[in-house]
C-alpha cells in the first residue's frame, strides 16, 4: 500500500499517530476521526493497574469526550498487524466497516483493514 492510495484526512491521522508514537518514545501511536471531523491521538498507557495499547487508548479517549461513532482510525507500529482487541475497539464504537491504517514507524502506510 502506498501513501498515495490514502486520502488526505487519513494521512493526516498517520502522522498524527507517528507523532504521538515519537512524542513519547513509544512503540506505537495512534489516531482516531470521529464522526464530526475531531482528532485523538495517543501512546499507550502501561501502569501497574490499567494496560491499554495506543489504539484502545485514542478510543477511550474519543468515548470520553462524547463521540458517537468514528470514520477512522490509523495506528503506527513496529508489529506488522493490530491485535484483535484493539480492532474490537475501533469496531465498538465506529460500527463494522471503519478502516483502521496500519503503518510502520516511519509513517509508511503497510496495510488497511476494515473492521
Amino acid at each position: 500500500m502506498s501513501e498515495s492510495e490514502l486520502g488526505a484526512e487519513d494521512r493526516k491521522i498517520v502522522t498524527l499517530a507517528r507523532s504521538a508514537r515519537a512524542r513519547g518514545g513509544v512503540t506505537e501511536g495512534a489516531a482516531v476521526r470521529d464522526e464530526t471531523g475531531r482528532t485523538y491521538v495517543a501512546g499507550p498507557v502501561d501502569l501497574p493497574s490499567l494496560r491499554l495499547s495506543a489504539l484502545r487508548t485514542a478510543v477511550a479517549m474519543a468515548v470520553a469526550s462524547g463521540a458517537t461513532s468514528l470514520e477512522a482510525a490509523a495506528v503506527v507500529t513496529g508489529e506488522l498487524t493490530a491485535p484483535d482487541e484493539d480492532l474490537a475497539a475501533v469496531r465498538d464504537l465506529g460500527g463494522a466497516g471503519t478502516p483502521v491504517h496500519l503503518a510502520a514507524p516511519d509513517g509508511t502506510p503497510r496495510s488497511t483493514v476494515t473492521v
